[in-house]
């Protein structure tokens, strides 16, 4: 069997294109549908199709690539916690993230509700039936959109009530919005709106119209269905007896005032590892030897040797038929180059450590005398 099918409640009685109901059905878009009858993939009773303008009532004895479409099945419908920074759209030209990036394997072909912005972020609904979602974005169902905004900006309760009457941007006529003050946070007030209509950019614009500057948006609720605590990232299916109770309301036309929730989808586990992997530990660094301490005051190292107390002076090279100086020589300064007497004086030998005793000066001269 070929798709996915769709649920009797949306099966249509009157003609229509086939390509739509095909989409619908979840067997693909319907421009990929339309490539696919130009390929002459698809047939009604064995006979190949020519053009997607083709009218049926039913997708009874349609076939894809041979295969007939599988029997309807009931309408299945997902909350996905989109963030901000992907797009709400199956691929991109340009190669930035989408929401299928993000969605979990193994699910079903999923159509998304209605768009969110790139940078918008929150409830984004998915179903599997394409008839429900047409349900669900029509603004005449009156099925109501909440969102929170925070924005840059000075804006008063008084204006935000003037809404309520719509508002005309740029000639584009928007429908009726509920919008409340929330609260203040320094210099960006966060705003709380509800509206019934998606269309592109709506709360932007018409925040931007009031003068302020939307630094972050996000859906909260669309219908019964509320974010409440899905994680960001994370998709919850919605189950079936709240889906029927919800559809039931829409076709008498009343309003859902319970809000329905959802329990994250468990996601798929990773695959096993063949065996233990060993994580390396890091290389060890070999430790400096502690080398001779350089602070002043250390000890000294008890292998190292010591330098002689008094530093050795250099002799300067001795000039031809002159006589070398003693060697107990010690005097210091110019008068050390010169020849020594033929007769010195003894000089006592000065034991190491020896040093000329220094002289305390003695006390001041009171009175007058000696101040300069």
């Amino acid at each position: 069997m070929y798709g996915r099918g769709v649920s009797h409640a949306s099966a249509p009685k009157e003609p229509q294109r086939i390509a739509k109901l095909l989409a619908r059905a979840g067997i693909a878009s319907r421009r990929e549908i339309e490539r696919m009858i130009a390929d002459g993939r698809i047939a009604i009773d064995g006979k190949t199709l020519d053009t997607p303008a083709t009218l049926v009532a039913s997708l009874h004895g349609v076939t894809v690539d041979g295969s007939p479409v599988e029997a309807p099945r009931p309408a299945r419908l997902f909350v996905f916690h989109k963030p901000a920074g992907v797009l709400t759209t199956e691929r991109d030209p340009k190669g930035r993230p989408t929401i299928y990036d993000r969605l979990p394997k193994g699910l079903p072909r999923l159509i998304p509700v209605g768009r969110l912005d790139y940078n918008t972020e929150g409830l984004l609904l998915l179903t599997t039936d394409g008839g429900l979602k047409r349900q669900l974005e029509l603004p005449s169902t009156g099925v109501e959109r909440a969102y929170r905004a925070r924005a840059y900006g000075e804006v008063s309760q008084a204006q935000l009530e003037e809404l309520i009457e719509g508002v005309e941007i740029d000639g584009i006529r928007y429908g009726a919005i509920d919008a409340n003050l929330e609260r203040r946070t320094g210099a960006n007030v966060w705003i709380e709106l509800i509206l019934t209509e998606g269309k592109n950019r709506e709360v932007r614009r018409v925040l931007e119209h009031l003068g302020l500057e939307v630094s972050r948006l996000i859906r909260t609720r669309y219908g019964p269905f509320v974010l409440g605590d899905l994680p960001v990232g994370a998709i919850g299916e919605v189950r079936q007896h709240d889906l029927v109770a919800f559809r039931q309301t829409l076709a008498k036309g009343t309003k859902s005032d319970t809000a329905v929730e959802v329990a994250t989808l468990p996601s798929p586990a990773p695959p096993a590892r063949a065996g233990p992997v060993e994580t390396p530990s890091p290389p060890s660094r070999a430790r400096k030897q502690p080398g001779p301490s350089t602070r002043p005051g250390a000890a000294p190292d008890a292998n190292r040797k010591r330098a002689p107390r008094g530093k050795p002076r250099a002799t300067a090279p001795l000039a031809p038929n002159r006589p070398a100086p003693a060697s107990d020589d010690r005097r210091r300064g110019p008068k050390a180059d010169m020849a020594a007497p033929s007769d010195p004086k003894p000089t006592p030998k000065r034991r190491p450590g020896w040093a000329r005793p220094k002289i305390k000066p003695g006390p001041k001269p009171r009175g007058g005398r000696g101040r300069k």
